[in-house]
């Protein structure tokens, strides 16, 4: 029986995961995020002391907030519950709570910890979910993130919660990761491997600890004796396996190719960088946001359609979530692409608060002012103002602008079919005064 559960052992470990063989359980054998967990972290004394607040762990894939929330819950002696979000709905929720509150120490220093990973999956409802029971201390609540909280979990959540910031790996953590499972993993460490150089490595990586470890052993696992170079790395790991992380700086060059392609009206370049987001994961609401913007950046008044589109795509998309949402991000990126383009409104604010950085807070002219107040009547607020409706045409020429300014021409109609209209609409109201 000692000789089968030997071999069950040998064998339970060997299936297990590299990253998840050295997955450190104390506080000392964390690496990184000193801010938090070093000797001066705040949230050291916090975890020794067992004195654990609801909080949200806020930080990029494979930086260690899973394993974070493990060390909180081993050092402070507490029950510990998981749950993820993307397999868990409401009931799941309540019954873990319910067996958290079984569980003992309610009420106490020691309730039990309820671990929630990616939590900005999580739905109104389920987050809703969640309330009462933080609120009264039945659980404490620690959720991973790798979206920003202030848009992805609920302000009635939020308030209740600290949000502690992981930040990212730096190369020399990430060598000292890979030196550590080479000299304290069980099956690594019977092995001779030598880090020659280790740029590839961590370069088809993107900092994710868990990915390093998993191409790390893949890379040595049918090997006695290796030696780890730049070529090596690159001759073994298929490109396939350098995934779209929606976190680094892939992230940011890929969403900064499909909004260049949408604003040089190239909708298949546009569906292209679009597919390359959705395979890769991308929020649909990160995605739809950006394309509001452009419809007033890009577009303008040029096709004013364009903006009410982005924004039914914005809510659209919220609503239904993959896989159909593709559909309609591509019918917008498709629109916003052969739409007309205009970036005449962007100009004209940012002219419009240049001006107001430079001028002050130059005075309303009377005739312009409101006057609720006798008094403010009596000192001739709003007495000249002419009202457009009563005059041809419902216009009537007279000034807007603080006398120190006027006739400064801020907004230049763009050249395109609607906004030249709009230039000699300006021509025939103000003739020469703004020169258009």
């Amino acid at each position: 029986m000692e000789y089968l559960s030997e071999i069950f052992t040998i064998f339970t470990v060997m299936n297990e995961p590299l990253a998840e063989r050295i997955r450190p359980k104390k506080l000392e054998d964390y690496i990184s995020q000193q801010h938090l967990v070093g000797k001066k972290g705040i949230l050291t004394s916090h975890i020794k002391q067992g004195i654990i607040p609801s909080l949200i762990l806020w930080g990029p894939p494979g930086i260690g907030k899973t394993t974070l929330a493990n060390i909180i819950a081993n050092v402070s002696g507490r029950p510990f519950y998981t749950l993820s979000a993307i397999s868990s709905g409401v009931k799941d929720v309540r019954e873990v709570i319910d067996k958290a509150k079984k569980s003992g120490g309610l009420f106490t220093q020691k309730n039990p910890i309820l671990f929630i990973d990616e939590i900005h999956r999580f739905s109104k409802s389920q987050q809703d979910s969640l309330l009462g029971a933080v609120e009264k201390g039945w659980v404490t609540l620690i959720g991973a993130t790798t979206e920003n909280p202030s848009f992805e979990v609920i302000p009635a959540l939020l308030s209740r919660c600290q949000v502690y910031i992981l930040n990212s790996f730096d190369k020399n953590d990430l060598v000292a990761l890979l030196h550590r499972a080479i000299e304290k993993d069980e099956i690594l460490s019977t092995k001779k491997i030598t880090l020659k150089e280790t740029d590839a490595l961590l370069q088809v990586s993107s900092g994710d600890a868990r990915k390093l470890l998993n191409i790390f052993e893949l890379l040595v696992s049918s090997n006695d004796e290796i030696v780890i170079t730049n070529k090596l790395v690159l001759e073994k790991v298929q490109k396939n396996t350098i995934r779209y992380d929606k976190t680094g700086e892939q992230h940011y060059d890929i969403v900064s190719a499909f909004i260049k392609s949408i604003r040089g009206s190239d909708p298949n370049a546009a569906v292209y960088w679009l597919a390359r987001m959705v395979e890769g994961g991308e929020d649909v609401k990160f995605i739809a946001r950006r394309m509001l913007i452009l419809a007033s950046e890009d577009i303008g008044n040029a096709n004013p359609t364009a903006l009410i589109l982005a924004n039914n795509t914005f809510q659209s998309v919220a609503t239904i979530g993959y896989p159909e949402a593709r559909i309609i991000l591509s019918q917008c990126a498709i629109y916003l692409a052969n739409s007309a383009k205009s970036n005449a409104s962007y100009i004209a604010i940012g002219k419009a608060q240049e001006l107001v950085r430079k001028t002050g807070d130059l005075s309303v002219p009377l005739h312009l002012r409101n006057a609720p107040t006798k008094l403010m009547k009596d000192l001739d607020y709003g007495k000249e103002y002419k009202y457009s409706h009563n005059y041809t045409r419902n216009f009537v020429n007279q000034e807007f602008l603080p006398n120190d300014i006027s006739g400064t021409k801020i907004y230049e109609p763009g050249n395109n079919q609607r906004e030249n209209k709009f230039r000699e609409i300006l021509k025939n109201h103000w003739k020469n005064k703004y020169d258009y």
